[in-house]
């Protein structure tokens, strides 16, 4: 589960709440009632309801045991639906200025790869390798590029493919580059997630790359999800939106990964 920098009040009032609870749906793409209840020291009746009024005014979107951004969504791509939009923009740019023609690349789902895919360059030449539905549906637009998507079983709420069938594929494969979409990142604790089979996709994505590069906006450092997808050590840099000297980044640069 996440880290919340700031102790949670027990007098917190409503508007307060929902307003963190909005925050932490929208930074991890996903959160689950009964995390939510214990960070927010409230009843799951209540967060039940708060997820809903949230919903009701087509903030979230309200699943079973908790609730997804509205950005993590839809392939139909709007602006003023995704997080912190300047920031992934940032992110995805840093990303394009490592690809080079003829590469084969391995991207993960989630916004900030959505971008990616939709500010490429028209000249560039590359194929794309991804499990992400929404993100091969964004790069078939791409004139020069080709796009290889690896079908297995959906994940509903993250729109990827998981599975045995999945991770056998991706092993078949050796991608000069992966860009892998984080749901937490911490120097201790690694790349965590919420779900294993997610989890396992993952890992299997890092094994089969000479490079792993995560993406990350500044937000989502420091945070642990429940599910460790590897540490650190296992991939070769950072991408956020910040400069690589920020003081944020210094625990990262420790590690001897390269900051981007």
């Amino acid at each position: 589960m996440s880290r919340l920098p700031f102790f949670i009040p027990f007098t917190m009032l409503k508007k307060e709440r929902l307003s963190l609870i909005l925050r932490e749906v929208n930074i991890h793409n996903k959160v689950i009632l009964s995390d939510l209840s214990q960070k927010l020291a409230v009843s799951e009746d209540t967060i039940r309801r708060d997820l809903q009024e949230l919903a009701d005014d087509d903030k979230l979107i309200k699943v079973r045991g908790g609730a997804l951004s509205k950005s993590y969504q839809a392939y139909s791509y709007r602006e003023n639906d995704i997080y912190a939009y300047q920031e992934k923009t940032i992110i995805a740019r840093k990303a394009i200025s490592m690809l080079r023609d003829d590469m084969l690349v391995l991207i993960s789902g989630g916004s900030t790869n959505l971008e990616i895919a939709r500010i490429l360059p028209p000249e560039l030449r590359v194929t794309f390798v991804t499990v992400s539905l929404s993100t091969a549906m964004q790069l078939m637009e791409h004139p020069n590029s080709e796009t290889l998507f690896i079908g297995g079983n959906l994940s509903k709420n993250a729109k990827i493919a998981v599975g045995g069938e999945v991770v056998q594929h991706l092993g078949e494969i050796r991608p000069d580059i992966c860009f892998l979409g984080v749901n937490g990142i911490d120097a201790k604790e690694g790349l965590t997630e919420l779900e294993m089979e997610i989890v396992t996709v993952k890992r299997a994505m890092i094994k089969a790359s000479r490079k792993v590069f995560a993406l990350a906006i500044s937000e989502k450092l420091n945070s642990v999800r429940k599910m460790r997808v590897c540490n650190l050590s296992e991939i070769d840099g950072l991408i956020t939106e910040l400069n690589p000297e920020n003081p944020l980044l210094a625990p990262y640069q420790n590690l001897k990964m390269q900051i981007i």
